[in-house]
C-alpha cells in the first residue's frame, strides 16, 4: 500500500527487484488497462481503437507489472488479437506492428508464455504476420516466437502450426536483425526432435551454409548446424553440398572457441557418415594442422570430436580402400 501510494503521488522509493516490480500492480495501471479494454471492445471509432493498441504496446514495453496484469486479465489477449480482423484495422501495418510488438512484450513475462501459447489465435496470428508483414514486424514476430518457444509445449505448437518455413525464409532473405531473430527462433524450435525434420525439409541447411560461407550470422548458423548434426538427412545434405570447406575454414581461422566447437561437431558427424570427406580433412591437416591444434587446445567437446576425426583419418590412411 505504501509503495502504491508513493507511485501514485510521484514519490521515489529505492528501486525494486524484478519480482517485486512484477507483483506491484497499481490502481493506476488497472485503470489504464480498463480504459484500453473499453476502447477496444466498446468504441466504434477506428482512431480510438488504434490509440488503444498503441497505448497497450507502450505500457507493456515499459512496465513489468503491467505485463503481468495483462496476462492475469482474462480476455485481454484475445481482444487484442481480434483487432487484426477488424475492418479498418486489419490492413493497417502500424496496427499490425503494434499488436505483434505487444505480444512480444507480454511474452517476456514467464507466466504469459503459456497463456499466449494456449490462446488459439496467438501463434497462428504471429505466423501470418511472419509471412506477410513488414520487415520490422516479421522480425518482431520471429522474436515473439523465440520468446514463446522457451516452453517445450510451445515449441511443438509453433512447429506444428507451420512457423518453420517462413522462419527459414526470413533467415535467408531478411534484414540483419530479422535474420538474427529468425535464427534464434529456429535454433530454439529445433531443440525438439520433430522440428529438426521440419527445418531440414524447409531448406535450413543450405541457408545456414550459405550464411557461413558469406561470413554472415556465423554464430547462429553454426549453432543450428551443430544441433542438426544428429539428423541423418541434414548430415547428408551438408556432405553433398560442399559443407566441409567452410567448416574447415571456421576451425582454421575463427577466434571463437564456441564456433570452432560447433564446426568440429558438425565435421565429425559428416566424416562418420561419409569417410570420403576425410580427404579434405587430411589435406587441411597436412597443410595447417588445424584439427590437431583443436584436439590440443579446444573446449573439451571440441577436443573429443577433433581427436575422433584424426583417429578416423589415420585409420583410413592405412586402409586398403583409401590412401594418400
Amino acid at each position: 500500500m505504501i509503495s502504491q501510494w508513493c507511485t501514485e503521488h510521484d514519490v521515489t522509493l529505492p528501486p525494486l527487484d524484478d519480482e517485486q516490480e512484477e507483483r506491484l500492480i497499481t490502481r493506476k495501471e488497472r485503470n489504464a488497462l480498463s480504459r484500453i479494454l473499453d476502447k477496444l471492445s466498446l468504441s466504434s471509432s477506428i482512431p480510438d481503437r488504434k490509440q488503444a493498441v498503441t497505448e497497450l504496446r507502450l505500457l507493456t514495453k515499459g512496465s513489468r507489472s503491467f505485463r503481468a496484469l495483462v496476462g492475469e486479465s482474462p480476455g485481454t489477449i484475445p481482444l487484442l488479437l481480434s483487432a487484426l480482423s477488424v475492418p479498418g484495422l486489419n490492413n493497417d501495418t502500424a496496427v499490425q506492428g503494434d499488436i505483434v510488438t505487444t505480444v512480444l512484450n507480454l511474452s517476456i513475462h514467464d507466466s504469459n508464455k503459456k497463456i499466449i501459447g494456449d490462446n488459439p489465435q496467438a501463434i497462428p496470428s504471429l505466423i501470418d504476420v511472419l509471412k506477410t508483414g513488414t520487415m520490422e514486424t516479421r522480425s518482431n514476430s520471429a522474436a515473439a516466437l523465440f520468446s514463446l518457444s522457451a516452453l517445450d509445449a510451445n515449441k511443438l505448437k509453433i512447429g506444428e502450426l507451420g512457423a518453420v518455413k517462413p522462419l527459414v525464409e526470413l533467415l535467408e532473405q531478411g534484414s540483419p536483425s530479422a535474420k538474427k531473430d529468425a535464427g534464434s527462433a529456429i535454433f530454439s524450435l529445433c531443440m525438439v526432435h520433430e522440428n529438426r525434420a521440419r527445418a531440414v525439409r524447409e531448406g535450413v541447411v543450405g541457408v545456414v551454409l550459405t550464411a557461413i560461407t558469406h561470413q554472415s550470422l556465423v554464430d547462429e548458423s553454426l549453432a543450428i548446424l551443430a544441433l542438426l548434426s544428429g539428423h541423418q538427412e541434414a548430415v547428408e545434405e551438408i556432405a553433398d553440398t560442399g559443407g566441409v570447406p567452410p567448416l574447415l575454414g571456421i576451425i582454421k581461422d575463427s577466434s571463437c572457441a564456441r564456433n570452432k566447437e560447433n564446426a568440429v561437431v558438425v565435421l565429425f558427424a559428416v566424416c562418420m557418415h561419409d569417410r570420403t570427406k576425410l580427404r579434405e580433412v587430411g589435406e587441411e591437416e597436412k597443410s595447417n594442422g588445424s584439427i590437431s591444434r583443436l584436439a590440443q587446445s579446444g573446449t573439451s567437446r571440441a577436443r573429443r570430436k577433433a581427436t575422433g576425426i584424426l583417429d578416423k583419418w589415420k585409420r583410413t590412411l592405412h586402409s586398403t580402400h583409401y590412401s594418400y
